[in-house]
C-alpha cells in the first residue's frame, strides 16, 4: 500500500500516528540504523519506513508476527527482531519515553478515581417444578418401526 497518496485523516487510521509523528520516528530511526551500521553489517532488505510502517501494523491491529512477516516477505523471526529493534530505539529517545512512577507521584496534576463495581450476580430465573413440564402422550409420539 502506498501511503503518500493518503490523506492526513486515513494515514492516521491506518498506522495510529500523525504524519508528523510517523516523520520524527523515521528521523530517529534512521539515525540509530546508521550507528548501528557504522561498525559493518548487511543493510535490510526493506527500507526504514516499510519497516517502521509494519511495526506500526502490529501495534495497531495485534496481528501475530507470521501474518506481518508474510506480507512483508519477512520470516516470522526476522519481523520479531525488527519490530522489537524499534520498539526498543523509540523507547530510548526521549521524545518516546513516558515518565516513571516518580515523576507521576511528583506531578501536581490531580487524579480523578472512578470505581465501577463490576461484580457477578446471578440471574433470576424461574424455578422449575413438575407441574410447569408438559408430557407428551404416549399415542401422539411415533413408534420406532423396525427395518426388515
Amino acid at each position: 500500500m502506498n501511503s503518500k497518496n493518503l490523506t492526513d485523516e486515513e494515514f492516521k487510521r491506518l498506522t495510529g500516528v500523525e504524519r508528523g509523528t510517523f516523520k520524527l520516528m523515521l528521523r530517529i530511526l534512521r539515525v540509530a540504523e546508521k550507528e548501528k551500521l557504522k561498525n559493518g553489517g548487511k543493510k535490510p532488505d526493506l527500507s526504514m519506513k516499510k519497516r517502521l510502517l509494519m511495526t506500526l501494523e502490529y501495534w495497531r491491529e495485534y496481528r501475530t508476527y507470521f501474518h506481518i512477516a508474510n506480507n512483508y516477505g519477512y520470516s516470522e523471526s526476522q519481523a520479531f527482531k525488527v519490530i522489537k529493534w524499534i520498539e526498543d530505539t523509540l523507547i530510548k529517545d526521549k521524545n518516546f519515553s513516558l515518565p516513571g512512577k516518580k515523576a507521576l507521584l511528583k506531578s501536581d496534576m490531580e487524579y480523578e478515581v472512578v470505581m465501577i463495581d463490576a461484580t457477578e450476580s446471578p440471574c433470576e430465573r424461574p424455578k422449575k417444578s413438575r407441574s410447569d413440564i408438559t408430557r407428551a402422550r404416549k399415542s401422539a409420539t411415533p413408534k420406532k418401526r423396525k427395518l426388515s
